[in-house]
């Protein structure tokens, strides 16, 4: 009798998870006709969140929020990640936060303007009310002053795209019927930390003004003033920026991410997100003395790099988006970690920080030599340039030969952690590492035979990725919680959002039981996948790449409901308009390359694209039975700019077609089916 309701309450269960009804949301945010996404303020208040933006050299997190009353405030943070502070660590960058109550004070007709009210011992008017809020790479806020609404205010926040500073414009307008007068005073503020505490030199923070002083504005006239956030030190002085000018490199060079790589989808939101997300993704590279790095950000994570973030997660991305600067970091990165190999096979560092000077490896080995093979072959490929192949082949060879020196008496990979670093058990062998080799060296067998490597290495590799295979079933597969798909490591009892990865490189043999698995409200919460089932600790990561795998194990429509939902959320929902880090910890901060994970969803998933060659790949296109067509503009990969498109040709049946300098080839593909292309 046991045995019967343990059956039927697994049955049940399972149903349920097929069936699982997604929360309703109710949307802060809308899309603009232009792209953007707006807060039109209403009754919902009180309202505040965060967001980041980054440009080489300066990266401005701001917290931003509206009272009940409408009143605007403004926290700023500036992060300066090549003034370096000590000791020397990976948060040792130089780092003020200023409030509205820090900033010069503004007077309108003679009365105080503090903090976004109306000073009210000197003014019976009423305080400013919030109107609306834009953004997309700049963020802009307007609100009206006074009880009679007579003057806008439009303030426009952004960092500079190559200089230490970032730019606060407040831009009065007078609706009134008569002269208004607006002023902004004069200030010149320097904070500057103890000698002992900067490296190589003393570093200032300065907040400056611009066009200061007082402006009579007639009916319908604006005045713009300026306040700038600024790092300086004897060999970067101190600077007066055009601000319009500032403004308009920013604008350009958010359109150099948008140019490239545009996703078409009948849905404007997913269009959307993936814009957006690709903004994220690239403005988050630092300009260093070692050259360009991406970074993570999140007031923590710069002028550094991790084996996960960049290696793992970001890299391959930028071999599809065709960025010159993305692509300098991507091979910057991989350059860096090459340079801890070692005759003795001791691995290398989790993570390189201060501009190189140092490096960060407190959870040991986290699994980090399978990441960075996996991201260096498969960035190799999609890049589609010989020269750097060459050069980090022998970086993924020494990963590989490390990985295989390091694999256990049951055949898997150990490893002391995994990229989680400890917050959750991992054993002493993990799914994620094991999973993340075998499709390391899938892409070591397709390069080495570009790069001419010896048929015995490469026949050997390949035995190494057929029984890793083989192995991570014999190992890994069991039942978990009713579901028949894997654990994460030997003991563990209880679901892991990290069960995805093997879908993420071509592992379906569990396919139904895991995605299953993953979309049960065991793991599936209104944020995405726990880490751990029953936990309400989530990382964007594991839901991204979770998203990606079920795409690519075919589960179109039931990948579609979820990719929707995710996208909502995060576009346009209560914390906007990246994916995000993780929560509780750290409290969802933006960090850039969770950006990138969400593009790969769309160009390795639902488009289905494996590299397998510096100008071919398997295309397995996965179109949405509610679409009739979907495509990727301006891809700039394999070494060449082409267009992929895909529309549905019958049932069953689908037709890609992809463009290159003007010619077509078209491909008839069964829905499901993988089609070859060579470029």
């Amino acid at each position: 009798m046991r045995l019967k309701c343990l059956i039927v309450f697994f049955i049940f269960y399972n149903c349920l998870a097929t069936a699982q009804q997604l929360p309703q949301q109710n949307d802060r945010w809308n899309i603009m006709p232009d792209g953007r996404i707006e807060w039109k303020i209403d009754n919902r208040l009180p309202h505040s969140d965060h967001v980041e933006m980054s440009g080489e050299k300066v990266s401005l997190w701001l917290q931003y929020g509206v009272d009940t009353s409408g009143k605007i405030s403004l926290n700023r943070t500036m992060v300066f990640p090549t003034f370096r502070m000590l000791p020397v660590r990976t948060t040792a960058s130089m780092m003020y936060n200023v409030t509205d109550a820090e900033l010069p004070r503004f007077l309108i007709n003679d009365r105080l303007l503090k903090a976004g009210v109306y000073n009210a011992a000197l003014s019976t008017d009423q305080p400013e009310h919030a109107d609306h809020i834009i953004q997309k790479g700049v963020i802009e806020f307007f609100s009206w002053i006074g009880r009679d609404s007579s003057v806008e205010l439009h303030r426009v926040l952004f960092p500079s795209v190559d200089k230490p500073a970032a730019l606060e414009k407040w831009i009065f307008t007078n609706r009134s019927k008569k002269a208004v007068k607006v002023e902004m005073e004069y200030m010149k503020r320097e904070m500057r930390p103890a000698a002992e505490r900067t490296t190589p030199v003393v570093h200032s923070f300065f907040i400056t003004t611009q066009n200061e002083g007082i402006k009579e504005l007639q009916p319908n006239e604006s005045t713009a003033f300026v306040i700038l956030y600024q790092a300086a030190d004897e060999k970067n002085p101190l600077l007066q920026p055009d601000a319009d000018a500032e403004l308009q490199a920013r604008l350009t060079r958010l359109q150099q991410f948008q140019s490239v790589l545009q996703l078409e989808t009948p849905d404007t939101i997913l269009n959307t997100a993936f814009s957006f997300a690709k903004i994220r993704a690239t403005e988050s590279i630092y300009n260093t003395k070692g050259g360009y790095l991406h970074g993570p950000g999140g007031l923590r994570y710069y002028a550094a790099i991790w084996a996960n973030d960049q290696a793992e997660y970001v890299n391959p991305f930028f071999a599809f988006l065709g960025d010159p600067i993305g692509n300098k970091s991507a091979m910057n990165a991989y350059r860096w970690f090459a340079k801890y190999m070692n005759p003795a096979y001791k691995p290398i560092p989790s993570s390189i920080i201060a501009e190189g000077d140092a490096v960060w490896q407190g959870a040991k080995d986290r699994g980090d030599m399978g990441m960075i093979a996996y991201g260096a072959g498969r960035y190799a490929l999609a890049n589609g340039n010989i020269d750097s192949a060459k050069i980090l082949w022998p970086l993924i060879e020494w990963c590989l030969e490390y990985l295989k020196r390091n694999i256990n008496e049951d055949g898997v990979v150990a490893s002391n952690s995994d990229e989680l670093e400890g917050r959750f058990p991992a054993g002493k062998a993990n799914l994620n590492t094991s999973s993340l080799y075998y499709d390391a060296l899938r892409s070591a067998i397709m390069l080495g035979k570009l790069l001419n490597k010896p048929a015995e290495q490469l026949n050997a590799y390949a035995q190494q990725a057929k029984q890793i295979r083989e192995n991570i079933d014999k190992y890994f597969g069991a039942r978990v919680e009713g579901f028949d798909t894997y654990r994460y490591y030997k003991g563990n009892d209880t679901l892991r959002a990290w069960i995805t990865t093997p879908l993420t490189v071509d592992i379906f043999d569990r396919k139904e039981g895991t995605i299953d698995a993953l979309f049960s409200p065991r793991l599936w919460t209104e944020d995405g996948l726990a880490s751990l089932a029953g936990n309400k600790t989530f990382w964007d990561r594991s839901t991204l790449f979770a998203l990606r795998g079920v795409f690519a194990a075919g589960e179109t429509e039931k990948a579609l409901r979820f990719l929707k939902y995710y996208s909502k959320r995060r576009l346009l929902g209560e914390h906007v308009p990246y994916p995000v880090e993780a929560y509780p910890e750290g409290n969802q901060r933006h960090l850039s390359a969770e950006s990138g994970l969400y593009c790969r969803i769309y160009t390795e998933g639902m488009f289905g694209i494996r590299p397998t060659g510096f100008n071919s790949f398997d295309c397995t296109p996965h179109l949405p039975q509610e679409w009739n067509r979907m495509a990727l503009r301006n891809i700039h990969s394999f070494g060449t700019v082409f267009d992929i498109e895909v529309t549905r040709a019958a049932k069953g049946v689908l037709t890609v077609t992809v463009t290159k300098n003007g010619q077509q080839k078209k491909y008839t593909v069964k829905e499901g089916a993988t089609q070859p292309v060579n470029l």
